[in-house]
């Protein structure tokens, strides 16, 4: 049996930001859990092919959040200063298309202007996550561990939870922290005693962000739709991605990304191939005959992603989420568990400051239950 101070279950943003909080309040022997092979969990990247050496470690394109809005989201905008990351704001010169109906030649019209500026991280969000990943220095972090099931006992909780191979490890900890979408910490883990009732229903009918949600990322040599005027903005009523924008990266490789307005449950039944052959012929619709031939192509359908949906989120519409209770009020589990993703955020629920701003609130609260139990 491993024991540790606090257990956090994911290493998502706000699990990498909790521990990074925990270490600079001189908290030893956190451990981090992850599901997944790597860090970071909703947000992900994907890297445009081997080319100019001085686009190495930063040439990368966002398969989830891309924006982020300083003027309104204040302490991301200091942790991105804090950790000395590059922003650059949305390309967004020149004119959209805008596709009607299916069948339908495009317009061209007058691009809008986004107030206030979105703006988004030199290397994509990733370069966040890894920044807060290379401060930690103490925090034990552990990859390709699932979390089944938290066991509250007189004096501390124990985490199980199986590696890939179905061995199994389990961990004592004074508190846990949970790092994952609301209706996977309802039903997921098994949690002996069992929650409170009206708190497990809360997390459950709650919706992820992301889940719903698939994008398509094109990577090009250079942006060739702005020789002709265009911002490479789109939208469209005959998909199958009904909104576009400029994903090109300074210094580095162009590209366009686009949400796929496919239905969840209709991409179920439809292979990635057969996706990203309907949307490069979108682009090529739009943009002209260059677009048909990226130098690369991703597709990420998070309704795919056993790790961020549920069968519930199949069906959702794409809202931010927003879990109103974070930690069980009264009962056994008071003063053991709180969570802190992005969905229990008052303020940003279901973005990327929304991640940092429940990771603070969650280690705030867990300082304020430990100060107290220690006479102080």
């Amino acid at each position: 049996m491993e024991q540790a101070s606090i257990v956090i279950v994911g290493a998502g943003l706000s699990g990498l930001y909790a521990a990074h909080l925990l270490e600079r309040l001189g908290v030893a022997d956190v451990v981090l859990l992850e599901a997944r092979d790597l860090v970071g969990g909703r947000i992900a990247s994907a890297a445009a092919p081997a080319g100019d050496a001085s686009a190495a470690g930063f040439d990368r394109f966002d398969l989830g959040p891309t924006w982020f809005w300083p003027e309104q989201q204040r302490e991301l905008h200091r942790l991105v200063d804090e950790l000395g990351l590059q922003r650059f704001a949305q390309y967004d010169e020149g004119d959209m298309l805008y596709e009607r109906a299916p069948g339908e030649a495009p317009v061209r019209m007058r691009g809008y202007v986004s107030a206030p500026q979105s703006m988004r991280l030199v290397g994509g969000m990733n370069a966040l996550t890894d920044a807060l990943h290379d401060t930690l220095r103490g925090t034990r972090i552990v990859t390709g561990q699932t979390v089944r099931r938290l066991r509250n006992t007189a004096d501390q909780v124990e985490v199980e939870s199986v590696d890939g191979a179905g061995a199994s490890t389990t961990w004592r900890a004074a508190h846990v922290l949970l790092a994952l979408p609301p209706r996977l910490a309802a039903g997921g883990i098994v949690y002996e005693p069992a929650l409170p009732a009206p708190l497990a229903r809360e997390w459950a009918s709650t919706a992820t962000w992301m889940a719903p949600h698939a994008k398509y990322v094109a990577i090009y040599d250079e942006p060739f739709w702005r020789a002709q005027g265009l911002s490479g903005s789109a939208r469209s009523g005959g998909g199958p991605l009904g909104e576009i924008h400029d994903a090109s990266m300074p210094g580095g490789s162009a590209a366009l990304f686009g949400f796929l307005g496919v239905p969840a449950r209709t991409r179920q039944r439809l292979t990635d191939d057969v996706l990203l052959t309907h949307c490069r012929a979108q682009l090529t619709r739009l943009f002209g005959p260059r677009a048909d031939a990226p130098r690369a192509e991703f597709i990420k359908d998070w309704s795919k992603d056993a790790l961020t949906a549920t069968p519930d989120d199949l069906d959702a519409g794409g809202d931010h989420g927003h879990a109103r209770a974070a930690a069980p009020a009264s009962g056994p589990w008071q003063g053991r568990l709180s969570a802190i993703a992005s969905e229990w955020s008052p303020r940003f629920p279901g973005y990327v400051a929304g991640a940092i701003d429940a990771a603070e609130l969650g280690v705030r609260a867990w300082q304020r239950q430990h100060h107290t139990a220690n006479g102080g």
